[in-house]
């Protein structure tokens, strides 16, 4: 996670630098995209260690905080692109990102030595399971869908005629349903069940994606899509295996 925040801080850095769109490709897309696999996927999975019944409920309620983050974040940062600049946007998200992240990273304990986890996190012999196999290729799949989703709203929002600041609340409507959705999916998932519930969500989120997105021309509408998707879209981080 230490390593994660140091390449996250120093792609946000960077990207305030880049005048050239090549610039982008590797400091926000490399630099970030390699921080954030390094700080979430190793922190996600410890929260349930710290819980023997209600853990998807446990999880969800974590993962509500990118939710809230990205809501905070969503207008904030189009007012400080709109009142100093796109470079000191970036440069004052790289602080809050690396004083939240040190702070949160300093805090957290993992239950391991109790626990005693049979796997390591890189088994080999893991990917010679059938069942493994398909899980992963369900989070790719899911993972790819939900990246798209929550990065295109705004700039999809600017081709059916809306403004900048409407973009931006878009993706903070959004993230609102992340935020209020996530627990929900976690206390349904645990009552119901990982599978069940991630299949009728994943098929939820499709259908809502053809049904409302594709169609939408006006701005009440993708706000209702960003809502109902936000509060469904990335299930996986809540039901995957513990």
């Amino acid at each position: 996670m230490l390593i994660g925040i140091v390449l996250q801080t120093a792609g946000f850095i960077a990207a305030s630098f880049a005048y050239r769109i090549w610039h982008l490709y590797l400091s926000q897309g490399l630099l970030i995209g390699l921080g954030l696999g390094f700080i979430f996927v190793p922190c996600t999975p410890i929260v349930s260690q710290w819980f023997s019944k209600k853990r998807t409920l446990a999880t969800g309620i974590g993962s509500a905080g990118s939710g809230v983050g990205g809501l905070l974040f969503s207008f904030g940062i189009q007012a400080m692109i709109d009142n100093i600049s796109l470079a000191w946007s970036f440069r004052i998200t790289a602080a809050i990102c690396g004083v939240m992240n040190l702070l949160a990273t300093a805090l957290i304990r993992n239950r391991n030595a109790a626990i005693k986890p049979p796997q390591l996190g890189f088994d080999t012999k893991l990917i010679r399971r059938y069942d493994v196999l398909l899980v992963l290729a369900w989070g790719f799949t899911s993972m790819l869908g939900y990246i798209t989703l929550l990065y295109s709203l705004p700039a999809f929002s600017r081709t059916i005629g809306l403004s900048k600041t409407q973009g931006a609340a878009i993706s903070a409507y959004l993230n609102l349903g992340t935020a209020v959705g996530r627990p929900m999916v976690g206390f349904i998932t645990d009552k119901y069940g990982r599978i069940e519930v991630t299949g009728i969500f994943t098929f939820l989120c499709g259908v809502t994606c053809f049904a409302i997105w594709i169609p939408a021309t006006s701005y009440g509408v993708t706000i209702l899509f960003a809502i109902l998707s936000g509060a469904v879209v990335g299930v996986f981080w809540m039901v995957r295996g513990f």
